[in-house]
């Protein structure tokens, strides 16, 4: 087996080279670092949903002055991190091997994850010392512009879009355990262990931390050991090894003097954009929303979210493997348009409607205000029991009617059938755009851009979702996907392969 024979019906999981040789030792050491690759996502998708469910009980359990707005820029802290961190490790990664970035951000990421676990240990503003450890894991975080890149100019045209549906697929498997550990890990309870030696408490909160920054100790031994520079193009011709001098940069830089579509480049990070604030939004509501509408305790959401999060992932799985044989046969950009619309059904599905409303937290409805008010006062003095249902101080708890449990899992299933397919063909069109031209800048950008969303996603839907309630929140968010397909259907003709634009190769 040649090579250039290595397209979307190669597994994830075997070697891709049968024969001896040079060539075939290139082959194989190509895709044996791909695959490093592959690991290096999926830990990174781990480390962030490893706690991700966990992570509104725990800063409600160590900060009482911690409220539902304050965890929205928590969870954006760490998209800040990412944002900041994706182009510099990018540049970085243009310039130098890609092993010296990968290796710093990985021990970044696997020390903010062990100061994560010790936040509780202030006397006071612990909630600030959980956002500083969620930043720092999110810079550490900022390496996926360089696996990214990687990935882009170590496989052909043809191999691309089948690599980039492995990668995600990778992505979506760290979605499922991530939040299927911290659901295995909540039986160890809000109290667990103490471990005085190192005046730890090994809980249901800080043990996923710890087992992502014992993941991050794989991780490096990975990329020192097994990952080497590899780059190929268009049409999969292994090109030399780059020695990253001054000579290696400009000799890369005259291979490819056509220009790139800048205006492809925007809209591309736009739709991203889009995409990942959407998802933002999605995966930040989640446990507040359950509280408030089903009337969960902190275990249950964590417990229940997890486990429909990895219902959620293992559907990704599926969908990445549809998308891999479906965009062969219809091209990326209907699969993306195709992905919009999807995740549009599932917000409108959420939108509140009936005559039925959720349980307010401590309030007797049949009372008036005062003694409810008394009642909470005197329930929640007694340390042994935990408010349900939605708070008070929510105003719109009182006049819009309840989500029920059949809504909230039909959109689950929705978004999690279209988040997939736009994720995957967002960064695969993006990296045909650029074409063979060293893509770990541009990469960076794409990164930062889906960063930017993760930080504004969760602010927004925090201080939204908190003052004027799920109806307006989930109707702005349908606008936002309305106006992503309305740009996809725009700049539709201008979303193609740099081969492609400039007639190197038939789309």
């Amino acid at each position: 087996m040649s090579q250039t024979d290595y397209d979307d019906t190669t597994p994830l999981l075997r070697d891709d080279a049968s024969s001896d040789g040079s060539e075939d030792e290139d082959c194989r050491s190509r895709w044996r670092s791909i695959r490093v690759m592959y690991f290096t996502m999926f830990l990174s998708s781990v480390g962030f949903t490893i706690v991700i469910t966990s992570l509104w009980p725990y800063l409600q359990k160590i900060d009482e002055n911690a409220d539902a707005s304050f965890l929205g820029w928590v969870v954006a802290a760490y998209s800040v991190g990412q944002m900041v961190a994706s182009p510099m490790f990018g540049l970085w990664s243009n310039y130098r091997p890609r092993r010296e970035p990968l290796v710093c951000s990985i021990f970044i990421n696997l020390s903010a994850n062990i100061y994560y676990a010790y936040a509780y240990l202030p006397k006071n503003n612990n909630k600030f010392h959980i956002l500083m450890s969620r930043a720092f894991v999110g810079f550490g975080a900022g390496n996926v512009a360089v696996v990214r890149s990687y990935v882009a100019g170590a496989t052909s045209l043809k191999e691309r879009t089948s690599a980039m549906a492995n990668m995600s697929a990778c992505q979506a498997l760290g979605f499922i355990l991530g939040p299927a550990l911290q659901a295995c890990l909540s039986f160890i309870g809000e109290h667990g262990v103490t471990v005085k030696v190192i005046q730890l408490q090994l809980n249901m909160y800080t043990s996923p931390a710890l087992l992502a920054a014992a993941f991050g100790i794989i991780n490096i031994l990975l990329v020192v050991l097994v990952l080497k520079e590899h780059r190929v193009d268009d049409h999969g011709r292994h090109i030399r090894a780059i020695n990253y001098t001054s000579e290696d940069r400009v000799s890369i830089i005259e291979e490819n003097e056509e220009p790139i579509d800048q205006m492809a480049v925007l809209t591309s990070n736009v739709l991203f954009f889009i995409v990942m604030f959407i998802f933002a939004v999605f995966e930040t509501i989640a446990t507040p929303l359950t509280m408030d509408m089903f009337s969960w305790t902190r275990k249950q959401a964590v417990l229940y979210n997890g486990i429909i999060l990895c219902c959620i992932g293992f559907e990704s799985i599926v969908v990445f493997l549809v998308v891999k044989v479906a965009a062969q046969r219809f091209g990326d950009r209907p699969m993306l348009l195709a992905g919009l619309a999807i995740i549009f059904c599932g917000f409108f599905i959420l939108l509140p409607w009936g005559n039925q409303y959720p349980k307010i937290q401590w309030a007797d409805l049949k009372n008036n205000s005062l003694v409810s008010q008394m009642s909470a006062a005197v329930i929640s003095s007694n340390s042994s029991l935990e408010p349900t249902g939605c708070p008070y101080e929510q105003t719109w708890c009182q006049y819009t009617p309840a989500i029920n449990l059949a809504q909230y899992i039909s959109s689950d299933f929705l978004i999690g059938v279209g988040y997939p397919a736009c994720n995957v063909m967002s960064y695969t069109l993006y990296s045909k755009i650029l074409g063979p031209k060293p893509q770990g800048v541009y990469m960076g950008w794409l990164t930062a851009s889906g960063s930017g969303a993760r930080t504004l996603g969760p602010v927004f839907v925090s201080q939204v979702y908190t003052i004027l309630g799920p109806r307006w929140a989930f109707s702005l968010i349908c606008g936002m996907v309305i106006g992503a397909i309305v740009i996809l259907s725009a700049t539709y003709n201008r979303l193609i392969a740099y081969s492609v634009r400039h007639g190197r190769t038939v789309e």
